[in-house]
């Protein structure tokens, strides 16, 4: 079959502009921008705490001390000794820890709720918050239980490669030099990286950019979703790998633009989109364009992967799920 990527990209632009352009509405920006912010909010907001840096004279990680550190499996003992000199900084870890699992989890359930809401202004050409939210709570939640354990999951590999780069970076402070072995060991470990977190994100893309669409169309769980999309995807694994690299293109030349344009600004524009829910209004157009290519591109493997109900040179009517 002939599946193109130029023109449904070039169909998800003209129906962004239809939609926020024909005629401008400010309010329909900040209502539809509203659903944006909440569908990427996880992606924005699950930035790193600041670890502490210099530490007491207690600290298990300050240098000079006497425990030595040339072999990893030291380091549950130094950290039990650590907890027991020090019960009050260890209750006001273990709380802080919680804190941000707590968040990150509400975070991440608020984010799947507004990716249908999101999903449903663009398909829909409409600006409503109430309606999709109370709708596909259903959905939305089932999407939020797929990527808590998609997260959990992701944690075991992740952790791995972790402790495996601290081995190597302990093993090879006492080494001295860099051997080849060292200089080998290194680039195998930064293959693994990419490859790890490659593979985490093109899932995650997939499921954000088909996976999603299809459980809004069909009302369907998320495993139920992922049954039907992967039979699909099986079938044509090269055009959503293509898929994959062009998104990944034009993300690169929007964040170059982005950059260009915050410094012809004064950095002002940077300061904008660092300010929660407004740079989700201001980059309204180009997070729009991306949603409707996405459904663009899914609806060409047949009708029943179609969320619009008409093309954009034809006028938009609302598709029903």
């Amino acid at each position: 079959m002939g599946v193109a990527y130029r023109a449904p990209l070039e169909r998800g632009l003209s129906r962004m502009k239809k939609a926020l352009f024909s005629p401008f509405d400010i309010g329909k920006w900040f209502t539809i921008g509203f659903t944006a912010f909440l569908a990427e909010i996880i992606n924005t907001h699950n930035g790193g705490g600041g670890g502490g840096g210099g530490g007491d004279g207690n600290s298990p990680f300050r240098g000079g001390t006497h425990r030595d550190w040339g072999d990893l499996a030291d380091v549950p003992g130094v950290v039990a000794d650590w907890t027991r000199d020090n019960p009050g900084w260890f209750a006001l870890a273990v709380i802080g820890l919680l804190v941000v699992i707590l968040i990150t989890v509400a975070l991440t359930w608020l984010s799947s709720r507004g990716k249908f809401m999101f999903l449903y202004n663009v398909a829909r050409d409409e600006s409503k918050i109430a309606k999709p939210w109370g709708e596909y709570r259903q959905e939305g939640n089932s999407l939020f239980v797929w990527r808590l354990l998609f997260g959990l999951v992701c944690l075991v590999p992740i952790a791995l490669f972790v402790a495996f780069g601290l081995h190597m970076a302990m093993a090879m402070s006492h080494a001295g030099p860099l051997a080849a072995m060292g200089v080998l060991g290194i680039i195998g470990l930064i293959l693994a990286g990419v490859f790890l977190f490659t593979v985490i994100g093109f899932i995650d893309l997939l499921l954000d950019s088909f996976v999603v669409p299809i459980m809004y169309k069909d009302r369907l769980g998320a495993v139920e979703a992922w049954k039907r999309f992967l039979s699909l995807f099986f079938r044509h694994p090269g055009h959503f790998v293509l898929y994959a690299l062009m998104i990944l293109v034009l993300r690169f030349l929007i964040v170059l633009i982005i950059f260009v344009v915050g410094l012809f600004t004064c950095c002002i524009g940077f300061l904008l989109l660092a300010i929660p829910y407004i740079g989700s209004v201001v980059m309204l157009p180009i997070s729009y364009t991306f949603r409707a290519f996405s459904l663009e591109f899914l609806g060409q493997f047949g009708p029943e992967f179609e969320l619009f109900s008409s093309r954009p040179e034809e006028g938009i009517a609302p598709a029903s799920p």
